[in-house]
């Protein structure tokens, strides 16, 4: 197993909280971590059908089984025994009971807001950090690798191509995740709908164009979006609300959680492809988002990530709100360092005045120092780059 970040805030949750939920996409690693974290705990998986049903029509003698608590993968299969497992966990009164983990948010983190409110630590892990793969010595030695082939653990630990893998993987999320979300007529229809979302991975989010481009409306496009939401496939950033005296775009910026699969959406098979594809920049934005994500998700902090955008254009790339003021940072994908990449953080730290915080520029070279009264990281560094959230 490759090492986790989140194992060590799984831990720290454990001892303050009678029931931990570890939620996240398919395969990124969500029961291999919680049965290492939880060794000593029964593990359970309600997608068998079996247990499914011992949990559904016998709920008390279904948990009387686990006297040690028990690791409970899948639970969103059954939302039901939540209400069960909360006069469970509060008559026992023992901190890191029961481990709960699933990859679909809806039916899950509702019945936790409404059923185990305040008895509940929560982490969301999302496939593998550029830290944790070159902890385990498995990082890529290229940043056209690196977006070629993302974060899923199934990547870096068995002998199978991108291609192959990213294929089955969305045949699978669209046969089981789609339908148990939503009645989708059409998976075709459907699978187009997230390849248009691929192509438009870190930019601004136009639902009436996004549904025109499907043939489907604004109101259909909202609630796939929100679809592709709820399993971790995309991600809004919104925009930040501060004006400093000027008119700012309202829509958030659309992101896929991983950049191996949006590439993989979007057709891109090799790196002399990606070299030279239009969403090259696109995908290596969506590629530090995601790490800064990660980062901020493994340690159990909420992702308070946004960007900042006026109406004339002026536009931050992410914009990080701290005790100490508002940390901003640029991403740019060219490997060589351009004088006019501070262009935009210089007139933001205009706009912002003493609020502003040194700013930041990540980009796809190597070579880390500062520049101009910016802190420039080469995109190998991206793990280094922390930010205290207030």
């Amino acid at each position: 197993m490759i090492p986790r970040a989140a194992a060590h805030t799984l831990e720290r949750l454990a001892k303050g909280f009678p029931v931990v939920a570890l939620t996240g996409p398919r395969q990124s690693g969500k029961t291999t971590l919680a049965k290492s974290v939880f060794k000593d705990k029964t593990y359970v998986s309600l997608e068998n059908p079996d247990e499914r049903e011992f949990a559904l029509q016998d709920p008390k003698r279904f948990l009387q089984r686990f006297p040690n608590g028990a690791v409970l993968d899948e639970v969103q299969r059954c939302p039901e025994l939540l209400s069960w497992l909360q006069g469970w966990v509060d008559e026992r009164g023992i901190m890191g009971d029961f481990v709960l983990t699933g990859s679909a948010q809806f039916d899950l983190i509702a019945g936790i807001t409404q059923t185990l409110a305040g008895r509940v630590g929560r982490v969301e892990l999302l496939p593998l950090s550029a830290d944790e793969l070159a902890a385990a010595d498995l990082a890529p030695a290229d940043l056209n690798t690196a977006l070629l082939k993302g974060g899923y653990p199934a990547l870096y630990d068995r002998e199978v191509s991108p291609q192959d893998w990213f294929a089955n993987y969305i045949a699978t999320y669209l046969e089981r995740d789609v339908r148990q979300l939503i009645a989708v007529r059409d998976l075709g229809q459907f699978q187009t709908f997230v390849k248009m979302c691929a192509a438009r991975t870190g930019q601004l989010l136009n639902l009436s164009s996004l549904g025109a481009d499907c043939g489907i409306t604004s109101v259909t496009a909202k609630q796939w979006l929100s679809v592709l939401e709820a399993s971790y496939i995309v991600t809004l950033l919104q925009p930040h609300h501060r004006n400093f005296g000027k008119r700012l775009v309202k829509a958030p910026k659309l992101y896929f959680c991983d950049v191996g699969l949006a590439a993989w959406l979007l057709g891109i098979r090799d790196i002399v492809t990606l070299e030279t594809h239009a969403a090259r920049g696109a995908l290596f934005e969506t590629y530090v988002v995601g790490e800064l994500t990660k980062q901020r998700l493994n340690a159990g902090r909420p992702c308070d990530l946004f960007f900042w955008r006026d109406s004339s254009g002026n536009e931050v790339d992410v914009l990080i709100e701290s005790a100490q003021g508002l940390q901003a940072l640029e991403i740019k994908s060219g490997s060589t360092f351009a004088s006019d990449w501070t262009n935009s953080l210089s007139k933001w730290q205009k706009f912002a005045s003493n609020e502003s915080l040194q700013p930041s520029l990540v980009y796809g070279g190597t070579e880390s120092y500062a520049r101009e009264g910016v802190h420039v990281w080469g995109w190998q560094e991206i793990g280094k780059i922390t930010f205290e959230s207030s």
